[in-house]
């Protein structure tokens, strides 16, 4: 099943449930696909890689925003942003834990040779390709730095 047609049938749940945290999330995710088709002409559908690009830059947005809402001391706020999170967070593959990435980010260094700060750029292209969709980009980084510095 694609991901539009995934989004649909749990909008109608949402719908018939009275969900509307997740009516408007997945309606967030219904627009993100519709002008990402739009863009591309409307001819193919999205690719399952555009598909979790998407999906992570909705996931990020929402991060982003709850963090400047409890910054500012708006919990009221942040609150409805951390709930689309989650359900957003449905659609996308399984994350990482701590460990493995550590050990696969720790493989790509050892592949690549890279010894230094200097190698980051090189490792974190490789990185995000490999673990696209798995793991968060700050978490990645975070890694990197870690055995590298």
């Amino acid at each position: 099943m694609s991901l539009q047609a995934e989004i649909m049938v749990k909008m109608k749940e949402a719908m018939k449930s009275k969900d509307a945290v997740a009516l408007e999330s997945l309606r967030a995710i219904k627009a993100e696909i519709l002008l990402a088709n739009t863009k591309n002409g409307g001819s193919e559908g999205l690719s399952s890689e555009d598909e979790i690009k998407l999906l992570q830059k909705l996931v990020k947005q929402r991060k982003d925003s709850a963090t400047l809402y409890i910054d500012q001391n708006r919990k009221d706020l942040a609150e409805p942003e951390l709930a689309q999170v989650e359900i957003i967070a449905q659609f996308l593959p399984e994350q990482m834990s701590a460990d493995e990435l550590q050990k696969v980010v720790a493989a790509i260094i050892s592949t690549t040779g890279a010894t230094s700060m200097k190698d980051m750029g090189k490792v974190m292209g490789m990185a995000s390709k490999q673990l696209a969709g798995k793991a968060d980009g700050k978490a990645i980084s975070a890694v990197v730095k870690e055995l590298l510095g």
